[in-house]
């Protein structure tokens, strides 16, 4: 086994200088595989720091993977940032040049539809929270039902006022979750046809501590280059719409098209 492998970043056209990118995992220098015209981004790490038994063990452990991730993401934004790219997953690896080149080979038509079908485009996430707390006080302005019960409640004798409030509070639980589901619903439908193409993807099973809310969206948008500004017109006018009421929008972008990719390079380390 040799003490060497090749990490491998990201797929590209062939043109891209590889010697202006960015310092790669361990501060590898990268370099440019080149197989006709296609591109792979590598640079070499030592073998037994990656072999697969022990990435895997390493993976839980979050100090370990931070900067290895963070320096994977910066090789493949620069490559994003000049044209086409394919993202490869993080912890790619290749037995030498001749493996990524065979890659290449057997994936080249993969690959260049790949590249042809995201390179016009640019990826944004849309991450929307439900903001209970708020929401919950404007829940008789957005809900009839809740409206009602509310006015009842108000109404009522005491005894009466028990068991409407009760009633209330179920009320109110259903609501949230109807009203935030539309909500969600709503932006995700209103942006994907001003997108190249729109992934929505599952929520966390549970919520992050410094989340802001509850998380009622997760979304990816591939944004065609230069079109912008009808998808952001778009967003802000859902943004004014829902903000007030209890609803956190966070957009980030542009990202390389991570949610896009089809393609996938199998990991070797024999």
């Amino acid at each position: 086994m040799p003490d060497r492998v090749l990490y491998a970043y990201a797929v590209a056209p062939t043109g891209l200088d590889a010697s202006r990118a960015p310092v790669g995992i361990d501060e590898e220098a990268v370099r440019a595989v080149v197989e006709g015209d296609l591109t792979a981004l590598v640079s070499s790490v030592d073998t037994s720091a990656y072999a697969p038994d022990r990435v895997e063990l390493l993976t839980e452990e979050v100090g370990w993977v931070a900067p290895r991730a963070t320096a994977h993401d910066s090789v493949v934004m620069w490559a994003g940032d000049r044209g086409p790219v394919i993202p490869l997953p993080i912890f790619t690896l290749f037995h030498d040049e001749s493996r990524v080149r065979e890659m290449l080979r057997e994936r080249g038509r993969e690959l260049r539809a790949t590249l042809q079908r995201v390179g016009i485009g640019e990826e944004y996430g849309l991450r929307v929270f439900r903001l209970d707390d708020v929401l919950t006080r404007h829940l008789g302005s957005l809900s009839s039902a809740v409206e009602a019960l509310e006015r009842q409640a108000a109404e009522a004798t005491p005894g009466q006022r028990y068991l409407l409030q009760r009633k209330l509070e179920a009320e109110r639980r259903t609501e949230l979750k109807r009203i935030a589901a539309d909500v969600a619903r709503e932006s995700f439908e209103t942006l994907s046809p001003l997108a190249l193409e729109a992934v929505r993807e599952a929520l966390p099973a549970k919520g992050r501590e410094d989340a802001p809310g509850v998380a009622i969206l997760n979304a990816f948008f591939l944004v065609k280059r230069g079109a912008l500004a009808p998808f952001q017109e778009a967003l802000t006018a859902i943004v004014r719409e829902h903000e007030a009421h209890g609803f956190r929008f966070d957009f980030t972008g542009p990202w390389p098209p991570y949610h896009f990719v089809r393609a996938r390079a199998d990991a070797e380390a024999s």
